[in-house]
């Protein structure tokens, strides 16, 4: 009987896990780009004037990105460790793949919001008219609104085909 309570305990832990590591995941992210939006670096043709103002509130939400990382990675792990040997070969290389990838790409976004950032702190005279300003400004657009944007919804797709296709995700049993 002993044995048993350890291995129940291990259940009821997991999607509790798995639910406050998405939860934890959400609120950073969404806490980064309201950020983000709020201070106009969401527009591509924005002129540079948050480099002024708010550089300070921006270099503060990239300081979220590696928490929220952190977060979603605990996630991608709980709900392998969920599905086990149920897991489908095809969709959770894709579930899997695609994560790393988003996660990848939300990463150098802001690694070059951040160099943006430490460029302008060294040189502010002239950066927001000079072409290296451009080039990140639209790298940055690039790889948060074409790629991560894709790859976000690549595992949204497999983490929903998962769910339906094994139902193991709420507990419930394969058919």
């Amino acid at each position: 009987m002993k044995q048993e309570t350890p291995l129940i305990h291990a259940q009821l832990k997991t999607p509790r896990a798995a639910a406050v590591a998405g939860i934890l995941f959400s609120v950073l992210l969404i806490a980064e780009l309201f950020v983000f939006e709020f201070l106009g670096l969401a527009d591509p043709q924005e002129t540079g004037a948050w480099l002024r103002t708010s550089s300070n509130e921006v270099a503060l939400a990239l300081n979220f990105v590696p928490f929220a990382g952190i977060a979603f990675l605990w996630f991608i792990g709980v709900l392998r460790d969920r599905l086990g040997e149920l897991e489908d070969q095809f969709f959770t290389t894709v579930f899997l793949g695609s994560g790393l990838l988003f996660l990848a790409l939300l990463f150098a976004s802001a690694a070059v919001v951040g160099g943006i950032i430490l460029t302008y702190a060294t040189q502010p005279q002239g950066f927001v008219d000079s072409p290296t300003f451009a080039f990140g400004r639209a790298l940055f657009h690039e790889l948060i609104n074409l790629y991560a944007v894709k790859m976000a919804s690549v595992f949204m797709i497999s983490t929903s085909m998962i769910g339906c296709a094994q139902g193991s995700l709420h507990g419930g049993v394969r058919t």
